[in-house]
């Protein structure tokens, strides 16, 4: 995807004038123009963005641009769908960030806004079906052009009940942990353990290929020299 979503949107009115002008406070101007150190975490850079450091942001988009556009990618059909639910999802953050409390991990706290910006792409797409006559921009990607690559896999994956299949892209693609999951699909963690397990066991199943019925020997003609045919 392209990267330059910081350059364009820094400079946008969608960033809070108060927040970008601010002075950074000492964390923020520790990342420096070069960028923040591989040590600092992103808790501590969304604090330094909120505080006013463009290059926090910066480094943050550098971190999550790919994950996040996987994420998408893999919820909708066209890459430029999800380039721009990126771009979105970024310029969500850049709006909240003078409202950003480090009360959970920034990753759960983006993914949880990417769930936001996917759930209103597809009552958007609903809506456009419905009222519109037009196709949904954003069937299952198990639906794809069969040129692709793992489209095998992505049918099994698109037979998967919608929470199951949720949870297992957010586990196996998105490398969530079982408490983060949890938390984005409000859901009992023994819930999301139970169905994750389920989901693995069912993909597991679909993708192994049916065997071949035995054939019966004993039903076989015998040869005149004792040999089955």
């Amino acid at each position: 995807m392209h990267e330059a979503l910081p350059a364009l949107v820094l400079d946008s009115k969608a960033v809070s004038r108060t927040v970008m002008n601010e002075t950074p406070t000492n964390q923020a101007s520790s990342v420096g123009n070069s960028g923040a150190a591989p040590s600092t975490s992103d808790e501590q850079l969304m604090l330094a963005f909120s505080k006013g450091s463009s290059h926090a942001f910066e480094e943050l988009f550098s971190r999550y641009k790919q994950p996040i556009f996987g994420f998408f990618r893999r919820r909708v059909t066209e890459s430029a769908q999800a380039e721009e639910l990126t771009q979105e999802t970024f310029l969500a953050v850049l709006r909240a960030g003078a409202r950003y409390e480090p009360r959970a991990l920034f990753r759960t706290y983006l993914y949880a806004i990417g769930f936001k910006i996917l759930r209103a792409h597809r009552r958007k797409a609903a809506f456009r079906a419905t009222f519109f006559g037009q196709q949904n921009s954003a069937p299952d990607p198990s639906r794809r052009d069969a040129t692709e690559s793992g489209l095998w896999v992505r049918r099994a994956v698109g037979k998967l009940e919608a929470i199951d299949r949720e949870i297992l892209l957010l586990r196996e693609f998105e490398q969530l942990s079982y408490a983060e999951i949890a938390n984005l699909l409000q859901l009992p963690l023994n819930t999301v353990r139970s169905r994750l397990f389920r989901a693995r066991t069912a993909l597991r199943n679909l993708l192994e290929p049916s065997a071949e019925p035995a054939t019966n020997h004993a039903e076989q003609p015998i040869s005149k020299k004792g040999e089955r045919s």
